[in-house]
C-alpha cells in the first residue's frame, strides 16, 4: 500500500492525478447542471487521434482514468525495482510515454465499440428554416416566384425561395420588399418555402408575472 502512495504522489504519476482531479471536477458539474458533457465539442476535434464518434468530455476523461491508472501501476514496478539515479529517471519517463500509448490504445477500442450509442447530429436542413421569420428581398412575392432573407441559428442569414398560395388576397397580404414573412411550411419537391404575412405586433406576448 505504500507503495502505491509513494508513487501517487511523486513523477510521473502526480502529474496525471492532477489531470484526474480536474476530470473529477468537471463530471460534478455536469451532475449538478452547472456545465454540459458536450461542453468542448465545439472547440477541440478528437477525430485525427481515432477518439471521433462521442462527446470530447467522455473520451479525453477516459483517457486520463486509464493513463492514470497505467502510470501508477508503472511508477510501483519502478519503484520495486530499486533503480536509482539516472536509470529511475528514464524508467519513470518511460512508464510516462507507455501509459499515454495504452491509454490511447484502450480508449480508440472502446470509441469504436461504444459509438454507435452516441448518434452525430442531424446535418442542417433547409426545414429547419420553418417557423422563421423572413424579410422579402422581391418587389413581390407569388405563386411562381420570390426570394426572402431569413436568419439561421449561427447568426448566418441565407435567400431562400418563398411563394404565397393562389387565392384572394387581403390588402394586408400584399407582399413588397422590405415586407416580413412567416416561413410556414416547406416544399421538397419545388425546393421553396410557403410564406405568410406576419406582423410582429400581433405576436402572442408572454404573459407578466405576478408580484409576490
Amino acid at each position: 500500500m505504500s507503495a502505491f502512495l509513494s508513487a501517487a504522489v511523486t513523477f510521473p504519476a502526480v502529474i496525471l492525478a492532477a489531470a484526474l482531479v480536474v476530470v473529477v471536477c468537471f463530471w460534478l458539474l455536469v451532475l449538478t447542471g452547472a456545465a454540459g458533457h458536450d461542453s468542448f465539442d465545439s472547440d477541440l476535434d478528437t477525430e485525427a487521434v481515432g477518439f471521433g464518434g462521442v462527446p470530447v468530455s467522455v473520451s479525453v476523461s477516459l483517457f486520463v482514468v486509464v493513463s492514470w491508472f497505467a502510470c501508477l501501476t508503472g511508477s510501483v514496478l519502478v519503484l520495486r525495482s530499486g533503480a536509482t539515479g539516472t536509470l529511475r529517471a528514464v524508467l519513470h519517463l518511460t512508464v510516462l510515454a507507455g501509459a499515454f500509448l495504452i491509454a490511447w490504445g484502450v480508449i480508440r477500442m472502446l470509441v469504436r465499440r461504444f459509438r454507435r450509442y452516441f448518434p452525430a447530429e442531424p446535418p442542417p436542413s433547409r426545414e429547419d428554416f420553418v417557423g422563421q421569420v423572413c424579410t422579402i428581398r422581391t418587389g413581390s412575392v407569388g405563386a411562381d416566384f420570390g426570394q426572402a432573407e431569413v436568419a439561421a441559428v449561427d447568426g448566418s442569414t441565407a435567400i431562400v425561395q418563398v411563394r404565397q398560395p393562389l387565392r384572394q388576397s387581403a390588402p394586408g397580404d400584399v407582399f413588397t420588399y422590405g415586407s416580413t414573412g412567416l416561413l410556414y411550411a416547406y416544399d421538397a419537391d419545388g425546393e421553396f418555402f410557403w410564406v405568410s404575412p406576419y406582423d410582429a405586433a400581433l405576436a402572442p406576448r408572454p404573459l407578466p408575472r405576478k408580484a409576490v
